[in-house]
């Protein structure tokens, strides 16, 4: 008997903006053009560069802001690509963002919103979105991170 294997996959780095709005802290969530459903930022890594240095670019492509206090997220966002048979494994890295941070978008996403945790819970297509959300909730808004997740940048 043949075995089939499903291969893992990490091309792909993620991060979620956080930004104080109207006095409460907010996520960042864009409309995405292809697909039409709300979402954080996510992207591919380039030839020769680190998963630090795709999200940011990545950031700073999708929304003009420039990261000044990036962590990572100490969590792995993963789901079952079907057509490719392969299980995508993300790292998902968190920003902190000035109070009432303007965004200008790319052509990727048609529009973008602050969202509190339950609205952005609620626009989330995906459950591994949904819980991300509440994950980066309980561990960077409700607390204060470890200085260890703190990621220096160049």
């Amino acid at each position: 008997m043949i075995k089939t294997l499903i291969p893992v996959r990490s091309h792909i780095v993620s991060g979620v903006l956080l930004s104080r709005q109207d006095g409460e802290i907010k996520i960042l969530l864009m409309k995405r053009v292809k697909g039409n459903f709300w979402c954080h930022i996510a992207g591919k890594v380039e030839k020769a560069e680190t998963a630090v240095q795709a999200i940011v670019r990545e950031i700073k492509e999708e929304t003009q802001v420039q990261v000044s206090e990036l962590y990572s997220a100490d969590y792995l966002e993963q789901f079952y690509e079907a057509d490719q048979n392969v299980i995508e494994m993300i790292p998902v890295f968190l920003v902190y963002c000035t109070e009432h941070q303007q965004i200008v978008l790319n052509d990727e996403h048609s529009e973008y919103a602050w969202f509190s945790l339950q609205e952005a819970i609620e626009k989330a297509e995906f459950g591994g979105q949904r819980l991300l959300y509440q994950y980066i909730w309980d561990n960077f808004v409700h607390r204060k991170p470890s200085e260890l997740l703190k990621i220096q940048l160049f």
